[in-house]
């Protein structure tokens, strides 16, 4: 395999594996997909060329997206040509004109040109889908010459979290001693149909809940106490809010060329506002303080590391692809200068990404390499990316993750020793086994504890109340609130929160490590190696 090939994903070899990996994942609701056009792409309905088996995905509706190669510019007019046979127009968005112009940096890392589908003028016909051109422009120009097409997919971060409205109140139901087990009763969680999966979205289970932590903060060395750099670890997801053990650790991402990277307006920031979806009703979002609670555990893995954060998911999701793409980029090229000794630059040490996706079609020909590259040129210049394995039980390879070397060699990317891996991390339960909702398969190289973690969590007071309250000699008193977070710490269960902790002990391997002088690109591969191939059984 190229330097420059996109892992494949082998076809399964027995009948467990085959039944393992083509289990479906959750599909997210419809009030979630309807946010950004989303759309199913059901294999047993979706439009068929020969040669084209596809999978369940979800995705953007009206859009494809193009990989930034030499000839994008005659694959775009093919695509317009075959959207105006069938009653649209393929309009290039504006945001990605220059993509076009011919004048890139070669330096630069590849991205993609978003093809936005509307119907023309004096025209009815269905509604535009990206799948549906696609399909059709393979059709009429052969499979291989839409390689470098795809579906802009729908990249989620799957949270585990009890949901109120399919199972049994807890202020209306039996006494939770009396009450029927979690493991027969209706499931809680709506990320599986599985209610042994289901109890990790329970409080005393594993579930977002509120906790004391009494113990001393994590014991951060002042900086004459470090050797050189401190490592730099960076998150892109909900961001980060304020917590007394992040106040020195943390540091917001830096822009690039004065344009920020992913999203900064402070009204849609889930770790400042926590209920922005659904109902007013004081409801805590699914994933505000998702970020926070993140970076808390690299903290807490690396109390020496510095933690940098970009935003790029909303208080309940979703994340679309191009936008990650467009930020991941953003980030690859701050790292690239930094490596180069370009101005622009920032340090950064390893990357940790807590979402994922699966692909319809990730055989060789019609799987988009340009995540995959962009990862490759973070790898490049020493980045340890560190991805979540995913929390749908299944083999199916989730990406990026998957873009992680295969244990059993039969997929991935091709490992060499001037590349740092993706690394892919599964979560563990207290006791030291596989949390039963981790993603497994060859494709997953790494575990660490992901399920009833404790970490930082934004000072949130949600709108439910005690289920009881009185008062006794002139103090009251109550039951636990599920939703007052003000204590700052709190439980939480699901590979979101193993990659980071694993990202943090990779850090820890680079305390005293990194010399600011000796910086450059095959410095920190060498470092990172070093680093992975001391808690992983990774190797070149």
């Amino acid at each position: 395999m190229s330097a420059q090939t996109p892992p494949r994903e082998p076809a399964p070899t027995t009948r467990q594996s085959a039944l393992s990996t083509t289990r479906e994942p959750f599909v997210p609701p419809r009030q979630v997909l309807d946010q950004v056009q989303g759309r199913f792409l059901d294999p047993g309905t979706a439009l068929s060329v020969r040669g084209v088996r596809p999978r369940s995905t979800v995705y953007v509706g009206p859009r494809v997206i193009v990989s930034v190669t030499p000839d994008v510019v005659e694959v775009v007019s093919r695509l317009q040509t075959v959207a105006e046979s069938l009653g649209w127009e393929a309009e290039v968005n504006p945001d990605d004109a220059d993509e076009l112009d011919g004048q890139r940096d070669e330096r630069a890392v590849p991205g993609v040109v978003r093809l936005e589908l509307v119907v023309r003028d004096e025209t009815a016909t269905q509604a535009p889908d990206g799948w549906v051109l696609l399909q059709n422009a393979r059709a009429r120009y052969g499979i291989e010459a839409m390689s470098r097409v795809g579906l802009d997919h729908i990249v989620l971060i799957r949270s585990i979290g009890a949901n109120p409205f399919h199972s049994p109140s807890p202020f209306h139901s039996p006494s939770p001693f009396h009450s029927p087990s979690p493991f027969h009763s209706p499931s809680p969680v709506s990320s599986s149909g599985s209610a042994a999966v289901s109890s990790y979205g329970m409080p005393g289970s594993g579930g977002r809940q509120p906790m004391m932590y009494a113990g001393p903060a994590p014991l951060r060395r002042t900086e004459d106490e470090i050797v050189g750099r401190r490592p730099v670890v960076a998150t892109l997801d909900t961001g980060c809010g304020r917590h007394d053990w992040l106040v020195e650790a943390h540091a917001p991402g830096p822009d690039l060329d004065g344009t920020p990277i992913g999203y900064v307006d402070d009204a849609t920031d889930p770790e400042r506002w926590f209920d922005q979806v659904g109902a007013l009703d004081g409801g805590i979002d699914a994933l505000a303080g998702h970020g926070t609670f993140i970076a808390g555990l690299v903290h807490q893995g690396c109390p020496d590391a510095d933690i940098i954060t970009w935003r790029i998911v909303g208080s309940d999701g979703p994340v679309v692809e191009s936008e990650l793409i467009r930020a991941l980029r953003a980030i690859a090229e701050v790292a690239r200068r930094h490596r180069d000794g370009e101005e622009g630059g920032h340090p950064i040490d390893v990357l940790t990404l807590s979402l994922g996706y699966y692909h319809e079609t990730p055989e060789d020909l019609l799987f988009d390499p340009t995540m995959y590259q962009i990862l490759r040129r973070l790898g490049e210049c020493g980045v340890s990316v560190v991805c979540s394995a995913g929390n749908d039980a299944t083999a199916r390879p989730m990406f990026p993750a998957a873009f992680a070397p295969w244990a059993d060699g039969k997929g991935g990317a091709e490992v060499t020793d001037d590349v740092v891996p993706v690394v892919s991390v599964g979560a563990l339960n207290p006791n030291g086994t596989d949390a039963l909702f981790s993603n497994a398969g060859p494709w997953v190289r790494a575990y660490a504890p992901g399920a009833a973690v404790m970490s930082t969590l934004p000072p949130f007071q949600g709108g439910l109340e005690p289920a009881a309250r009185s008062e006794a000699y002139m103090r009251v008193r109550e039951s636990i609130d599920p939703d007052d977070f003000t204590g700052a710490f709190a439980l939480w269960s699901g590979t979101s929160f193993a990659a980071p902790l694993f990202a943090g002990r990779l850090a820890k391997s680079l305390v005293d490590q990194v010399d600011p002088a000796h910086d450059g690109r095959s410095e920190a591969v060498e470092r990172a190696w070093q680093a992975l191939t001391g808690i992983t059984d990774l190797t070149t």
